[in-house]
Protein backbone atom coordinates (compact mmCIF):
# COMPACT_ATOMS: atom_id res chain seq x y z
CA UNK A 1 0.00 0.00 0.00
CA UNK A 2 1.72 3.32 -0.77
CA UNK A 3 2.59 5.16 2.04
CA UNK A 4 0.60 8.48 0.56
CA UNK A 5 -3.00 7.05 1.31
CA UNK A 6 -2.03 6.32 5.14
CA UNK A 7 -4.61 8.30 6.94
CA UNK A 8 -2.94 11.10 8.55
CA UNK A 9 -5.09 10.54 11.75
CA UNK A 10 -4.46 6.94 12.14
CA UNK A 11 -1.11 7.78 11.26
CA UNK A 12 -0.98 10.22 14.62
CA UNK A 13 -3.04 8.17 17.04
CA UNK A 14 -0.96 5.16 16.38
CA UNK A 15 2.24 7.06 16.88
CA UNK A 16 0.28 8.04 19.89
CA UNK A 17 0.22 4.50 21.10
CA UNK A 18 3.84 3.67 20.54
CA UNK A 19 4.87 6.22 22.72
CA UNK A 20 2.43 4.81 25.41
CA UNK A 21 4.50 1.98 24.62
CA UNK A 22 7.72 3.37 24.83
CA UNK A 23 9.55 2.54 21.92
CA UNK A 24 12.31 3.81 21.08
CA UNK A 25 15.36 4.65 18.92
CA UNK A 26 17.23 1.62 18.16
CA UNK A 27 14.34 -0.84 18.64
CA UNK A 28 12.97 -3.16 16.50
CA UNK A 29 8.92 -2.96 15.61
CA UNK A 30 7.27 -6.04 14.05
CA UNK A 31 3.89 -5.88 12.20
CA UNK A 32 2.15 -9.42 12.10
CA UNK A 33 -0.56 -9.70 9.79
CA UNK A 34 -2.39 -13.09 8.25
CA UNK A 35 -3.25 -12.61 4.10
CA UNK A 36 -5.06 -9.37 3.15
CA UNK A 37 -6.66 -8.63 6.71
CA UNK A 38 -5.28 -5.06 8.11
CA UNK A 39 -3.08 -3.73 5.52
CA UNK A 40 -3.56 -0.16 6.21
CA UNK A 41 -3.06 -0.81 9.97
CA UNK A 42 0.65 -2.51 8.96
CA UNK A 43 1.77 0.39 7.12
CA UNK A 44 0.21 3.05 9.47
CA UNK A 45 1.81 1.33 12.27
CA UNK A 46 4.95 0.69 10.92
CA UNK A 47 5.51 4.73 9.78
CA UNK A 48 4.39 5.40 13.40
CA UNK A 49 7.16 3.44 14.58
CA UNK A 50 9.66 4.69 11.90
CA UNK A 51 8.32 7.96 13.04
CA UNK A 52 9.66 7.35 16.28
CA UNK A 53 13.05 6.24 15.69
CA UNK A 54 12.49 2.29 15.35
CA UNK A 55 13.17 -0.18 12.91
CA UNK A 56 10.35 -1.81 11.93
CA UNK A 57 9.13 -4.64 9.19
CA UNK A 58 5.81 -6.38 8.31
CA UNK A 59 5.74 -10.16 9.21
CA UNK A 60 2.85 -11.42 6.67
CA UNK A 61 1.83 -15.08 7.01
CA UNK A 62 -0.72 -16.89 4.92
CA UNK A 63 -3.63 -16.24 6.51
CA UNK A 64 -4.61 -19.78 7.30
CA UNK A 65 -1.16 -21.28 7.80
CA UNK A 66 0.25 -24.53 8.00
CA UNK A 67 -2.22 -27.52 7.34
CA UNK A 68 -5.38 -24.13 7.18
CA UNK A 69 -6.46 -24.15 10.57
CA UNK A 70 -8.17 -21.77 12.07
CA UNK A 71 -7.83 -19.10 13.92
CA UNK A 72 -9.83 -20.05 17.11
CA UNK A 73 -8.58 -20.24 20.79
CA UNK A 74 -4.92 -20.73 19.59
CA UNK A 75 -4.81 -22.40 16.42
CA UNK A 76 -3.91 -19.87 14.22
CA UNK A 77 -2.15 -19.07 11.36
CA UNK A 78 1.37 -18.74 13.35
CA UNK A 79 0.84 -22.68 14.00
CA UNK A 80 3.74 -24.71 13.02
CA UNK A 81 5.69 -21.85 11.54
CA UNK A 82 8.91 -21.98 13.22
CA UNK A 83 11.03 -19.59 11.39
CA UNK A 84 8.31 -16.83 12.03
CA UNK A 85 8.30 -17.42 15.87
CA UNK A 86 11.65 -17.25 15.94
CA UNK A 87 12.04 -13.81 14.11
CA UNK A 88 9.12 -12.41 16.23
CA UNK A 89 11.18 -13.82 19.40
CA UNK A 90 14.94 -11.52 17.91
CA UNK A 91 12.48 -8.34 18.19
CA UNK A 92 11.37 -5.82 20.80
CA UNK A 93 8.20 -5.32 20.36
CA UNK A 94 5.09 -7.40 17.91
CA UNK A 95 1.73 -5.59 16.86
CA UNK A 96 -0.59 -8.74 16.50
CA UNK A 97 -2.66 -8.35 13.86
CA UNK A 98 -2.85 -11.68 13.36
CA UNK A 99 -4.70 -12.80 16.34
CA UNK A 100 -2.04 -14.88 18.87
CA UNK A 101 -4.51 -15.27 21.87
CA UNK A 102 -4.55 -18.29 23.66
CA UNK A 103 -1.55 -20.30 21.92
CA UNK A 104 1.59 -21.73 22.66
CA UNK A 105 3.02 -19.45 19.95
CA UNK A 106 2.16 -16.55 21.87
CA UNK A 107 3.62 -17.56 25.32
CA UNK A 108 7.20 -18.17 23.45
CA UNK A 109 7.75 -15.16 22.07
CA UNK A 110 6.82 -13.44 25.65
CA UNK A 111 8.90 -15.68 27.27
CA UNK A 112 11.83 -13.91 24.81
CA UNK A 113 11.35 -10.52 26.31
CA UNK A 114 9.39 -9.51 23.04
CA UNK A 115 6.40 -7.32 24.30
CA UNK A 116 3.04 -8.13 22.51
CA UNK A 117 0.26 -5.28 21.47
CA UNK A 118 -3.09 -7.07 19.72
CA UNK A 119 -4.70 -4.83 17.77
CA UNK A 120 -8.18 -6.05 15.95
CA UNK A 121 -10.69 -3.27 16.56
CA UNK A 122 -11.71 -0.84 13.80
CA UNK A 123 -10.64 2.85 13.86
CA UNK A 124 -13.43 4.60 15.71
CA UNK A 125 -13.05 2.31 18.64
CA UNK A 126 -9.49 2.88 18.94
CA UNK A 127 -9.90 6.61 18.86
CA UNK A 128 -13.56 6.51 21.24
CA UNK A 129 -11.00 4.25 23.83
CA UNK A 130 -7.32 5.28 23.27
CA UNK A 131 -5.76 4.64 26.66
CA UNK A 132 -4.68 6.97 29.51
CA UNK A 133 -2.29 6.58 32.23
CA UNK A 134 -4.88 7.21 35.00
CA UNK A 135 -6.66 3.92 33.02
CA UNK A 136 -3.26 2.33 33.73
CA UNK A 137 -3.15 3.41 37.51
CA UNK A 138 -6.88 2.02 38.09
CA UNK A 139 -6.28 -1.32 36.30
CA UNK A 140 -3.37 -2.21 37.73
CA UNK A 141 -4.86 -1.44 41.30
CA UNK A 142 -7.22 -4.15 40.41
CA UNK A 143 -4.35 -5.77 39.82
CA UNK A 144 -3.02 -5.72 43.09
CA UNK A 145 -6.26 -6.18 44.73
CA UNK A 146 -6.89 -9.12 43.03
CA UNK A 147 -3.73 -10.53 43.76
CA UNK A 148 -4.05 -9.95 47.66
CA UNK A 149 -7.06 -11.63 47.99
CA UNK A 150 -7.99 -15.41 49.11
CA UNK A 151 -12.04 -14.98 48.06
CA UNK A 152 -14.08 -13.31 45.83
CA UNK A 153 -17.79 -13.38 45.84
CA UNK A 154 -20.27 -11.80 43.75
CA UNK A 155 -24.01 -10.89 43.79
CA UNK A 156 -26.71 -8.88 41.93
CA UNK A 157 -30.13 -8.08 42.42
CA UNK A 158 -31.17 -10.50 40.20
CA UNK A 159 -29.89 -13.53 42.46
CA UNK A 160 -26.31 -14.09 42.23
CA UNK A 161 -24.38 -15.28 44.58
CA UNK A 162 -21.20 -17.12 43.77
CA UNK A 163 -18.19 -17.48 45.04
CA UNK A 164 -14.58 -17.99 43.78
CA UNK A 165 -11.60 -19.53 45.64
CA UNK A 166 -8.64 -17.56 44.69
CA UNK A 167 -4.95 -18.00 45.09
CA UNK A 168 -3.95 -20.57 42.39
CA UNK A 169 -3.31 -18.23 39.09
CA UNK A 170 -1.99 -15.50 38.20
CA UNK A 171 -3.88 -11.77 37.55
CA UNK A 172 -3.90 -10.62 34.17
CA UNK A 173 -4.50 -6.19 33.52
CA UNK A 174 -4.88 -4.86 30.14
CA UNK A 175 -5.00 -1.21 30.11
CA UNK A 176 -4.60 -0.66 26.20
CA UNK A 177 -0.69 -0.36 26.01
CA UNK A 178 2.98 -2.51 26.62
CA UNK A 179 6.10 -0.76 28.05
CA UNK A 180 7.31 -4.23 29.65
CA UNK A 181 9.79 -6.79 28.40
CA UNK A 182 7.51 -9.92 27.59
CA UNK A 183 4.24 -8.03 28.55
CA UNK A 184 1.39 -8.91 26.54
CA UNK A 185 -1.67 -6.02 26.40
CA UNK A 186 -5.19 -5.59 24.04
CA UNK A 187 -5.50 -1.71 22.03
CA UNK A 188 -7.54 -0.57 23.48
CA UNK A 189 -9.10 -2.44 26.44
CA UNK A 190 -9.48 -2.04 30.37
CA UNK A 191 -9.75 -4.61 32.71
CA UNK A 192 -7.80 -6.84 34.85
CA UNK A 193 -9.33 -10.52 35.61
CA UNK A 194 -8.00 -13.90 36.97
CA UNK A 195 -8.69 -17.78 37.27
CA UNK A 196 -10.26 -18.72 40.45
CA UNK A 197 -8.07 -21.91 42.13
CA UNK A 198 -9.47 -25.08 40.30
CA UNK A 199 -12.64 -26.46 41.53
CA UNK A 200 -13.24 -23.71 43.99
CA UNK A 201 -16.40 -21.58 42.44
CA UNK A 202 -19.96 -22.83 44.13
CA UNK A 203 -22.69 -20.48 43.90
CA UNK A 204 -25.64 -18.98 41.64
CA UNK A 205 -24.82 -17.12 38.45
CA UNK A 206 -28.22 -14.93 37.03
CA UNK A 207 -27.51 -13.76 34.02
CA UNK A 208 -30.01 -10.92 33.48
CA UNK A 209 -31.58 -8.48 30.68
CA UNK A 210 -28.75 -6.66 29.73
CA UNK A 211 -25.82 -8.54 30.14
CA UNK A 212 -23.94 -9.32 27.03
CA UNK A 213 -23.30 -12.55 25.22
CA UNK A 214 -20.44 -11.61 23.49
CA UNK A 215 -20.00 -14.30 21.50
CA UNK A 216 -23.08 -13.59 19.51
CA UNK A 217 -22.88 -9.49 20.03
CA UNK A 218 -26.48 -9.15 21.79
CA UNK A 219 -27.56 -8.39 25.35
CA UNK A 220 -29.13 -11.11 27.39
CA UNK A 221 -33.28 -10.92 26.52
CA UNK A 222 -34.80 -13.19 30.00
CA UNK A 223 -33.04 -14.79 32.87
CA UNK A 224 -31.53 -17.59 32.83
CA UNK A 225 -30.08 -19.05 35.98
CA UNK A 226 -26.39 -21.15 35.78
CA UNK A 227 -25.90 -23.53 39.06
CA UNK A 228 -22.05 -23.68 39.67
CA UNK A 229 -20.30 -26.50 41.56
CA UNK A 230 -16.66 -26.93 41.93
CA UNK A 231 -15.78 -24.96 38.87
CA UNK A 232 -18.16 -26.17 36.00
CA UNK A 233 -22.03 -25.28 35.27
CA UNK A 234 -24.18 -28.24 36.65
CA UNK A 235 -27.60 -26.94 35.72
CA UNK A 236 -28.62 -24.14 33.35
CA UNK A 237 -32.31 -22.45 33.34
CA UNK A 238 -34.82 -20.07 31.22
CA UNK A 239 -37.78 -19.74 29.36
CA UNK A 240 -36.52 -17.69 26.85
CA UNK A 241 -34.04 -18.09 23.43
CA UNK A 242 -31.27 -17.09 25.65
CA UNK A 243 -30.75 -20.32 27.61
CA UNK A 244 -31.41 -22.30 24.28
CA UNK A 245 -28.35 -20.48 22.73
CA UNK A 246 -25.99 -21.31 25.47
CA UNK A 247 -26.60 -24.70 25.75
CA UNK A 248 -26.83 -25.08 21.98
CA UNK A 249 -23.42 -23.63 21.92
CA UNK A 250 -21.67 -25.35 24.06
CA UNK A 251 -23.07 -28.48 23.54
CA UNK A 252 -22.20 -28.16 19.80
CA UNK A 253 -18.49 -28.41 20.70
CA UNK A 254 -18.61 -32.00 22.11
CA UNK A 255 -16.46 -31.25 24.92
CA UNK A 256 -17.88 -31.35 28.82
CA UNK A 257 -14.80 -28.77 29.69
CA UNK A 258 -16.70 -25.61 27.87
CA UNK A 259 -19.17 -25.74 30.71
CA UNK A 260 -15.80 -24.68 33.19
CA UNK A 261 -15.88 -21.55 34.51
CA UNK A 262 -13.24 -19.38 32.98
CA UNK A 263 -11.94 -16.19 34.02
CA UNK A 264 -13.27 -13.32 36.24
CA UNK A 265 -12.47 -10.06 36.71
CA UNK A 266 -14.34 -6.44 36.09
CA UNK A 267 -14.07 -3.62 34.01
CA UNK A 268 -12.43 -0.01 34.32
CA UNK A 269 -12.54 1.81 31.04
CA UNK A 270 -14.85 4.59 31.58
CA UNK A 271 -14.54 5.68 27.89
CA UNK A 272 -15.96 2.34 26.79
CA UNK A 273 -19.70 1.82 26.17
CA UNK A 274 -22.28 -0.72 27.31
CA UNK A 275 -24.79 0.54 25.13
CA UNK A 276 -22.22 0.05 21.76
CA UNK A 277 -24.51 -2.98 20.21
CA UNK A 278 -27.73 -1.41 20.40
CA UNK A 279 -26.26 1.88 19.16
CA UNK A 280 -23.34 1.57 16.72
CA UNK A 281 -23.73 1.72 12.86
CA UNK A 282 -20.99 -0.33 12.38
CA UNK A 283 -21.40 -3.18 14.67
CA UNK A 284 -20.61 -6.01 12.09
CA UNK A 285 -16.98 -4.49 12.18
CA UNK A 286 -16.59 -4.64 15.30
CA UNK A 287 -15.19 -7.02 18.15
CA UNK A 288 -16.02 -7.21 21.86
CA UNK A 289 -13.24 -4.96 23.78
CA UNK A 290 -16.71 -2.10 24.72
CA UNK A 291 -18.27 -5.17 26.41
CA UNK A 292 -15.69 -6.23 28.14
CA UNK A 293 -13.52 -3.20 29.52
CA UNK A 294 -17.16 -0.99 30.42
CA UNK A 295 -16.73 1.07 33.37
CA UNK A 296 -18.46 -1.37 36.66
CA UNK A 297 -18.91 -4.36 34.81
CA UNK A 298 -18.09 -7.82 36.06
CA UNK A 299 -16.47 -10.09 33.20
CA UNK A 300 -17.96 -13.32 33.92
CA UNK A 301 -16.72 -16.51 31.45
CA UNK A 302 -16.61 -20.59 30.42
CA UNK A 303 -14.49 -22.26 28.80
CA UNK A 304 -10.75 -22.26 28.95
CA UNK A 305 -8.15 -21.32 31.31
CA UNK A 306 -4.54 -21.62 29.46
CA UNK A 307 -4.04 -17.49 29.38
CA UNK A 308 -3.88 -18.31 32.70
CA UNK A 309 -1.29 -21.07 32.50
CA UNK A 310 -4.22 -23.72 33.24
CA UNK A 311 -4.49 -26.87 31.19
CA UNK A 312 -8.07 -26.17 29.78
CA UNK A 313 -7.48 -25.49 26.08
CA UNK A 314 -11.28 -26.05 24.97
CA UNK A 315 -12.31 -23.76 22.16
CA UNK A 316 -15.60 -22.91 23.95
CA UNK A 317 -15.47 -19.83 24.75
CA UNK A 318 -18.08 -17.64 26.35
CA UNK A 319 -17.49 -14.07 27.95
CA UNK A 320 -20.67 -12.30 29.47
CA UNK A 321 -19.83 -8.95 31.19
CA UNK A 322 -22.26 -8.58 33.73
CA UNK A 323 -23.99 -5.11 34.91
CA UNK A 324 -25.49 -4.20 38.29
CA UNK A 325 -23.06 -6.67 40.26
CA UNK A 326 -22.00 -6.22 43.79
CA UNK A 327 -18.05 -7.69 44.42
CA UNK A 328 -15.93 -8.17 47.26
CA UNK A 329 -12.36 -9.41 47.68
CA UNK A 330 -12.50 -11.26 51.27
CA UNK A 331 -13.74 -8.18 53.20
CA UNK A 332 -13.09 -5.67 51.06
CA UNK A 333 -15.97 -4.21 48.88
CA UNK A 334 -15.13 -3.41 45.00
CA UNK A 335 -18.54 -3.23 43.54
CA UNK A 336 -21.61 -2.00 44.57
CA UNK A 337 -24.34 -2.58 41.96
CA UNK A 338 -22.02 -1.63 39.22
CA UNK A 339 -20.52 1.34 40.62
CA UNK A 340 -17.39 1.38 42.59
CA UNK A 341 -16.76 1.04 46.17
CA UNK A 342 -13.22 1.19 46.28
CA UNK A 343 -12.40 4.80 45.74
CA UNK A 344 -9.30 4.54 44.85
CA UNK A 345 -10.94 2.70 41.75
CA UNK A 346 -12.77 5.18 40.45
CA UNK A 347 -12.29 7.13 37.18
CA UNK A 348 -12.00 11.22 37.26
CA UNK A 349 -14.94 12.59 37.87
CA UNK A 350 -17.74 9.23 38.33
Amino acid sequence: MPRQIVDVEMLELFKAELTLCKVTKGEVVAVLSGGEDQQEYAQAFMLAAQSLGATTFHLNVPKYGQGKVSGLQGRHALTGNQPAIDTLKRVDMVIDLLGLLFSREQAEIQEAGTRILRVMEPFHILKKMFPTEDLRRRTELSRTLLQSASKMRITSPGGTDVTYGLKQYPVISEYGYTDEPGRWDHFPSGFAFTQATDGEVNGTVVLMPGDILCAFKRYIQSPVTLTVKDGYIVDLKGEGTDALLIKNYIDSFGDPRGWAISHIGWGSNERATWHHIAASQELASEHIMNALSFYGNVLFSTGPNTELGGTNDTPCHLDIPLRGCSLWLDDIHILDKGDFAYPELRAPGR
